[in-house]
């Protein structure tokens, strides 16, 4: 593997152990909870993740990995705690949504590189599934109403758009909290329950086909695989920038295990494997190799 840059390093990171103050279902199996997390939430960028486990609890043995959806203040205004949404499937998270308020859970982070802050007039975060996770923080910072991490800049878009997919409603989660974002959203349902019954990809490719002549236009992918290899075609069609958020399963988000690993595309044409949690989770599409 080629060298990484110092940026992806997680020696910046820290492991906290914080008690939750909030652990609520929004959605179909799909929970919202806010941690106790000062440093965490004073750090974080769009796009970055951390690693949870429940303090004490040794089943499952390794995390999870959550990207972060909110951070939250405090009366004073300074940042307190994190919020995360996840999709109670597995051990993990069947566990995390039986947690109660004061439960303590540990968390380590932020980890990931994050999403670019390139400037651009209009913003599209392409979702499906549990993938719109990432983007709440993402459209506030480039709408400029927030600003996150250190010396990061905001208001770099000058519009943003959320293009939403789930198989029905009840699995729509954080609709209310990207409306009041001010971002104009676009819902998709297979069974056509709410929104459109059409699929995130091709409602993508129309939105592109009206976008006029010299509009610098950035897309945000986060999702199903299937999915997001074919946000990035559309994009590619159109010549249009383009950025994944891989969701590649992770065992310590920190390097070391390399059971993360996708295959990115090199300099030379050829391809090599990259840890999505040191390297990314965020690629450039063009990179990516999907086969």
């Amino acid at each position: 593997m080629s060298k990484l840059h110092a940026d992806y390093y997680a020696d910046s990171m820290v492991q906290i152990d914080g008690a939750i103050e909030w652990n609520e279902p929004v959605g179909e199996e799909t929970y919202r909870i806010r941690i106790v997390a000062p440093t965490l939430a004073a750090a974080v960028v769009p796009g970055q993740f951390v690693m949870i486990r429940i303090k004490g609890i040794n089943a499952p043995l390794i995390g999870r990995a959550l990207a972060v959806y909110d951070v939250i203040a405090d009366e004073s205004g300074s940042l307190r705690c994190i919020d995360l949404v996840y999709l109670r499937k597995g051990v993990m998270t069947t566990a995390l949504a039986n947690c109660q308020v004061g439960t303590e859970v540990t968390v380590w982070g932020p980890l990931g590189n994050g999403f670019s802050n390139r400037p651009c007039d209009r913003l599209i975060m392409a979702v499906g599934g549990i993938g719109q996770t990432p983007m709440l923080l993402l459209g506030q910072e480039a709408l400029g109403t927030r600003t996150f991490g250190v010396d990061r800049a905001s208001g770099w878009a000058s519009s943003a758009e959320i293009i939403y997919g789930a198989r029905r409603a009840s699995l729509l989660a954080g609709v209310d909290d990207f409306r009041g974002a001010g971002f104009d959203v676009t819902l998709c349902t297979d069974d056509g329950s709410v929104g459109e019954k059409r699929l995130v990809p091709d409602v993508l490719a129309e939105r592109l086909s009206t976008i006029e002549a010299g509009t610098r236009v950035r897309v945000v992918t986060c999702g199903p695989e299937i999915m997001m290899q074919k946000v990035a075609q559309t994009c590619e069609a159109a010549g249009v920038d383009c950025q994944v958020s891989m969701e590649t399963p992770m065992a310590c988000g920190i390097g070391i295990c390399f059971s993360c690993v996708a295959k990115i595309r090199q300099d030379d044409g050829e391809w090599d494997y990259k840890r999505t949690c040191v390297e990314g989770p965020i690629f450039d599409a063009e990179k990516l190799c999907w086969d």
